[in-house]
Formats: structure tokens, C-alpha cells, sequence
């Protein structure tokens, strides 16, 4: 997935979930951030971030906080981009060849990311952005997600009633050595990843090949249950 009028800036504070204050060529700038997780790690006063101008008129924030560098990391950190990038993989054929490939496909009383027809099967997948990292490991997530659980709850049953059934982490950055799940922050999630992985469900996780102006899965990462 690409961007359009990127430009650069260094944060300076994040007064709440949906806005950050970023200079902009030596102008401060509200700008609206495309991530409502925590991202403390991420989101430290004087780091490098890169922002999408927007180009509507009407909006009350004139930027969108698109990535930002961690030491000599870049992360995306836009919760949108994970499945742009996967639903372009998947159409590309990184999980094979698929038929009648869907988005938002309901299953149950959830509603899955994508759907798709593989070897026969009727598929379901979910996909999950990660942007907590240290030294090179990841972990998902980066607070308690119900929703998640949830979904990992609803996939499990699909893989137990006959389905194909996958969760793919995106990674939002490049060059990681693994991911596991956050139980310390979420022992819910945890549990739950370990049951889908004992009733059938495919675990995968790819990095990123991320610039200022783009996204796309790169490799598979090991997952550590």
C-alpha cells in the first residue's frame, strides 16, 4: 500500500488517543493519529515522524501520523494499513492461489477481515497490526483487546466446525527475529492464541517493508506460542 503527500516532523506530545502536536517545517501542527493504542513506546517527545497531508479542506486536522522512527526503525503505526497491506498480499498470492477473495466477511456474530475459497475450502481470516517491539521481538498486544480475544474465540469454532481458519500478525517494520503473545499485558489473549493453534487455526505473522510512503508484508516471522 502506498501514501501520497508525505512529509516529515519530530512529535512533541499526544494530548489523547486521536491527537498528536508534531512540528511541521518549524510550525506546530495538530495532527490526527491514525492509531488509538498506547504506542508510549513509539511516541516519545523529539522522535522523527512522518505525516500525510491531507487534502480536504473541511477537516479539522490539516495531518494524518502515519510512521514513526524507533531508534533505526521506521513503524507504521496507522491501525488501516495492516489489511490494505494483507488484502494486497493475499490478492498477490502470498497465501496461494484463492478464490472469491472478500473482505468483511461475516461468520457467526462476528465479522472477519477477509474471506476466500482455498484447495475447496471456505477460509476465514483475521489479521492483527503489531507495533510493540524490543530488541527485535514483538509481542501482540499492546493492551488488553476483548475484541481480539473475541475473535480468536470465534475462529477457533470456525476451525472446529470445518473451516479454514487463519490470524496473520502484521508487523508493522522490517528485520524482527519473532512474536509472541503479550501475556503479561493480556493472559487472556495468550490462552486463547494457544487453543486456536491445539483446534486447527494457521498462526502466521510476515514483517514489513515500510519507508515513509509505504507498506507491504516482507517475510515470515517466527511465532513463539
Amino acid at each position: 500500500m502506498t501514501y501520497t503527500n508525505m512529509v516529515p516532523g519530530v512529535f512533541l506530545t499526544r494530548p489523547n488517543r486521536f491527537l498528536a502536536h508534531v512540528t511541521i517545517d518549524g510550525n506546530a501542527q495538530v495532527c490526527h493519529v491514525k492509531n488509538t493504542g498506547r504506542c508510549r513506546e513509539l511516541l516519545l517527545p523529539g522522535a522523527r515522524v512522518w505525516c500525510q497531508q491531507s487534502g480536504n479542506p473541511a477537516r479539522k486536522t490539516k495531518y494524518d501520523l502515519i510512521a514513526v522512527e524507533k531508534g533505526t526503525r521506521l513503524i507504521n503505526m496507522d491501525s488501516q494499513a495492516p489489511n490494505a497491506a494483507a488484502g494486497e498480499w493475499l490478492a498477490s498470492g502470498g497465501l496461494g492461489l484463492l478464490e472469491n477473495l472478500r473482505p468483511e466477511s461475516r461468520f457467526g456474530s462476528s465479522r472477519f477481515d477477509f474471506s476466500f475459497t482455498k484447495d475447496g475450502k471456505e477460509c476465514f481470516l483475521e489479521v492483527k497490526g503489531v507495533t510493540l517491539e524490543q530488541d527485535g521481538v514483538c509481542a501482540f498486544p499492546d493492551a488488553p483487546t476483548q475484541r481480539g480475544t473475541r475473535h480468536l474465540r470465534e475462529l477457533t469454532e470456525a476451525a472446529q466446525r470445518g473451516y479454514g481458519a487463519y490470524i496473520l500478525f502484521v508487523i508493522q517494520m522490517a528485520e524482527v527475529r519473532s512474536i509472541h503473545p503479550n501475556a503479561a499485558t493480556d493472559p487472556a489473549f495468550a490462552q486463547a492464541l494457544r487453543e486456536a493453534e491445539a483446534a486447527g487455526v494457521n498462526i502466521l505473522a510476515y514483517d514489513c517493508t515500510v519507508t515513509p510512503n509505504s507498506m507491504e508484508l516482507r517475510q515470515s516471522v517466527p511465532v513463539v506460542l
